[in-house]
Formats: structure tokens, C-alpha cells, sequence
């Protein structure tokens, strides 16, 4: 299985930047498909961005765009998501997400989950 813990969640002020870290284990992480999600309180679940495991362009959800930007380190098996010019609206739970499957990546439909951390972005 795969595993997956998210950190670097924190309070904001409005226009400034936070990055959250995702250290994975149980596989081979250079061959995971990473993604972002994020839900805040009465809102479902919704994609923030997603990653190839060879890199390429990464996949971003409009609200997000040219604001986030997702990375990774194969050597330290650790996804990233940059996050700057953050808005309140931006506060969530940030959960990082892995699959295996590029067909189930494509369709943004991730298997494993970590526990998320807390973005509050203040106005």
C-alpha cells in the first residue's frame, strides 16, 4: 500500500504563500501519479492539481491556476504544492493524493489519501 503524510499547513495572511509538503511510502514513489485536493467545511472534496510521474505539464484546477504551482523530489519520495497569492476563499483542508493507474489519473480518480492539513488564509 501506499502511504501518504501531508504537512506544512498554517494560517496566512490574504496575498501571501505557504507550501505543503507530501512524504510517501510503500512504493516506488517516482512511478505515483501525485495530486493536490482540498475541502472546506459543507463543500465536497474538490481537485487542486495533479502530477505525471515524469513530470511534463502539470494538471491545475482554474481556481488555482497560475497561483499553485505542484512539484516532486524522487530522491526524498516527497510531493510539494506552492502556494502563493492565497485568498480566503483558498482555506481547506489540503489532502495529497497518489494512484498508479495513468488511466485512473486521467481521470482524476486517486486510491490513496493522506490525512490532510489545515490551510486558513485570514483577509
Amino acid at each position: 500500500q501506499v502511504l501518504l503524510a501531508e504537512s506544512g499547513g498554517g494560517l496566512v495572511q490574504a496575498g501571501g504563500s505557504l507550501s505543503l509538503s507530501c512524504a510517501a511510502s510503500g512504493g516506488t514513489f517516482s512511478t505515483y501519479h501525485m495530486g493536490w485536493f482540498r475541502q472546506a467545511p459543507g463543500k465536497e472534496r474538490e481537485f487542486v492539481a495533479g502530477f505525471w510521474p515524469s513530470g511534463g505539464s502539470p494538471d491545475y484546477a482554474e481556481s488555482v491556476k497560475g497561483r499553485f504551482t505542484i512539484s516532486k523530489d524522487n530522491a526524498k519520495s516527497t510531493a510539494y504544492l506552492q502556494m502563493n497569492s492565497l485568498k480566503p476563499e483558498d482555506t481547506a483542508v489540503y489532502f495529497c493524493a497518489a494512484v498508479t493507474n495513468w488511466l485512473r489519473f486521467i481521470r482524476r480518480e486517486y486510491d490513496y489519501w493522506g490525512q490532510g492539513t489545515q490551510v486558513t488564509v485570514s483577509s
